[in-house]
Parts: C-alpha cells; structure tokens; sequence
C-alpha cells in the first residue's frame, strides 16, 4: 500500500498504531521498508551514530539530501520523511520554505519534520503548509536545541515545561502539520496531548499512549556504542558484527581457506 500524509488523521480515529523507524542510506531504508514500517524518517540523528558528530547540529542540508535520495531508492512506496537540519530552517520563512522544497524536489520525499512549537517556527510551518508541503511536527526534548537545554535531558517534568509542550502541540496542529514527535517527555504529558490532538502523535521516550512510535534503527539494532535510556535495542548486530569481523582476521592471520575461498 501507498501511503500518504492524508491518511494518518484516519488512522487516529481508526486507533491504528503507527510504526516509524529511521533510515540513513539504501540498505537500511531497504530493510524497514521490507518490515513494513508506515513511515521512514530520515532523521538528522544519523549525524551522531553514523557520522561520528556529537550532535545533531553538524549536519548541513546538501548532506540530509545526499543520505533522502539513498532511502528513497530503497522506499518505493513507504511514507518518506526528511528532517530540515538545524540552521536551514530557523533563519527564516524564506529559507525553510527554500530548504523543504531542495528536499522534495532532489529526493522525492513527501514531507519534512521541523523541531519546535514556538511562535516563529509556527508561523515557518504554516507558510510551508500553505505551500503546499507536508510537515511533521516535534516538541519536547528537540535535539537542535541541546546547547540551549544543556543536555539531552527528559523535557516536560515542571509544571512550566509541561504547559509549554502542551500548548506547542497545539499551536502546532493549528499550523497544519499532520503528525507530531513527541520526544523524551513524561507518559502522562504525552498522553494529554495525544487525547487533545486529532494529528497524530509518535512517541519515543513518551511512553506507550502516543498514536505511534519511532525508534532510531541504529538503536534497535544495537548499533550504536551508546544508546538513550528510552531506546529498546532488538539485537546487538554491533556485538555480532565486531565478532564475525574478528574472526575474519583470525582466518587471515592464520591463512585459514574459508568455504567461499576454497579451492
């Protein structure tokens, strides 16, 4: 099936659970198509796992549309979703409408995920939507903006933070998005919001009440050298692979013939 942003309004009524993992290239988008995730994300997260950067930041716009037309090869009919990474958007209106429209243009993507709920980033998204570009939404813990949270710590746990995320959701589905993360906040704020909206909302580290979850694929599959709290790893191919390299060297060395190699 062909899936397309109008659809996930109907799922939410519908309480279909929405699975969404992320992809960085044409073998991983390949293999969560073939999962049959709803929707792949090409998450500017691969900045830190797969590029070796400590954040997100780093990342410029000419990269995420390099690493959308790999997943896109591999995603023939899945939901593709690339993120706007940090300064192509923020400037102004202008430029995110200008770094969105490079995005579906140049990958064949369908939408872009901007991170934030604050009045000038409403607005961005408005403008973008009224251009006719699908946007999907993200607030709570936005990891373009951990030098300004000091880490990567849970947002939402004061009373303050908590209103703030929840009228962000708001504000956000009022701008037109049709989808909003919900990122690293507590169960009960991310239940509220998800009761309040008719967008859908895809949790990580928001507990099991979101309309859907995302997971980093490198996470779930036990990639990463270090993974966040809220991240469930499936396997540890990490593990597996260090073990199956090391005993490729060992034949090596020990000038072993393989069953492939041998004569």
């Amino acid at each position: 099936m062909i899936v397309n942003v109008h659809q996930f309004a109907q799922w939410k009524r519908e309480n279909k659970a929405i699975a969404v993992l992320t992809a960085w290239d044409y073998l991983s988008a390949q293999m969560v198509d073939a999962a049959g995730a709803d929707i792949v994300l090409v998450g500017d997260s691969m900045a830190m796992p797969v590029m070796g950067h400590e954040t997100t930041l780093p990342l410029t716009l000419d990269e995420m549309i390099h690493h959308a037309k790999m997943v896109r090869r591999g995603v023939p009919k899945t939901l593709v979703v690339v993120d706007l990474p940090f300064f192509s958007y923020q400037v102004s209106r202008e430029a995110a409408m200008n770094a969105a429209g490079r995005i579906l243009k140049e990958t064949g993507a369908q939408a872009v995920k901007m991170e934030g709920g604050y009045q000038a980033i409403v607005e961005t998204i408005t403008a973008t939507v009224e251009a006719g570009i699908p946007v999907m939404g993200h607030v709570g813990l936005t990891p373009q903006s951990v030098y300004q949270f000091g880490s990567f710590r849970k947002q939402g746990k004061s009373a303050e933070e908590s209103d703030r995320i929840f009228n962000e959701a708001l504000a956000l589905e009022r701008a037109g998005v049709f989808s909003i993360v919900l990122e690293h906040i507590p169960n009960d704020l991310a239940s509220k919001i998800s009761s309040a909206l008719t967008v859908p909302t895809i949790g990580i580290g928001a507990g099991p009440d979101c309309d859907g979850q995302v997971l980093v694929t490198s996470d779930l599959l036990g990639l990463s050298d270090w993974q966040p709290p809220f991240a469930k790893p499936y396997v540890n191919l990490r593990e597996q692979g260090i073990s199956a390299a090391k005993a490729f060297c060992e034949d090596v060395r020990q000038r072993s013939k393989s069953p492939k190699n041998a004569q």
